[in-house]
């Protein structure tokens, strides 16, 4: 599906043009956008939708944009929470771009948005290369993933500014070790925080609109090691 022939160099320079673009005109509007990736099955929209229900609650204007590559799903119980939610369907593509995200939000983004979640694609390889102009990048993974996802996909957990692990009210039953998860993230990418949530039970509930609230639009939340030599980020 995203083969390496795809990331072309003139392609990602594009990206990291346009990206740059974006990050410039929601700074000036006041807006910080959070990019959340993750596999598919992570309960990303689950947390995702407390947070924004948090986020309302705590009278923080937010909204969120939701990609996937065929349903609308994850709108419709995003929209629950009562913020606007937007669902891009990217036909396809495994990745959302900063173009595209520019376009969907022409239009729709509503004035004064304080903070923008967007949901990419369920794929840890493809939407790693592409920054969509986010002040915060955050990787999430549930427990049942295994502890040894940030060396299956080094650049996503590599380039993270925060990791989440999700569902970790099934860590005994999943056996998780969060040493050795932590262990091996901290090789991807020394010094990024690493928070254990569980949107059923609420746990670190909140941590991940605080986070996102805490970003100054002069200075990143987190500079991973990898940042320093690769294309991805341009902060």
């Amino acid at each position: 599906m995203c083969r390496t022939v795809d990331l072309k160099q003139a392609v990602l320079a594009k990206n990291d043009g346009a990206a740059q673009v974006l990050r410039d005109r929601l700074a000036e509007a006041g807006t910080t956008v959070v990019n959340l990736l993750s596999s598919p099955g992570s309960g990303k929209t689950e947390l995702l939708e407390r947070e924004l229900g948090l986020a309302r609650t705590r009278g923080v204007p937010a909204a969120a944009l939701t990609a996937d590559l065929a349903t609308e799903n994850d709108a419709v119980r995003l929209a629950r929470s009562g913020v606007p939610v937007k669902q891009v369907l990217t036909d396809g593509l495994c990745h959302l771009e900063a173009a595209m995200l520019g376009r969907h939000l022409d239009g729709w983004l509503p004035e004064g948005t304080r903070l923008l979640f967007v949901e990419n694609v369920g794929n840890l390889v493809c939407p790693a290369s592409y920054d969509l102009g986010e002040s915060l990048r955050v990787v999430l993974a549930s427990v049942t993933e295994g502890e040894d996802k940030p060396l299956k996909y080094p650049t996503a957990f590599g380039l993270a500014q925060l990791v989440l692990v999700t569902k970790s009210d099934l860590a005994a039953a999943a056996e998780f070790d969060e040493a050795a998860f932590r262990r091996n993230v901290e090789r991807v990418n020394p010094g990024v925080e690493v928070a254990l949530t569980s949107a059923r039970r609420g746990e670190g509930l909140g941590l991940l609109l605080d986070r996102a609230l805490a970003v100054a639009p002069d200075t990143p939340a987190h500079v991973p090691v990898m940042a320093g030599h690769t294309h991805a980020h341009h902060h």
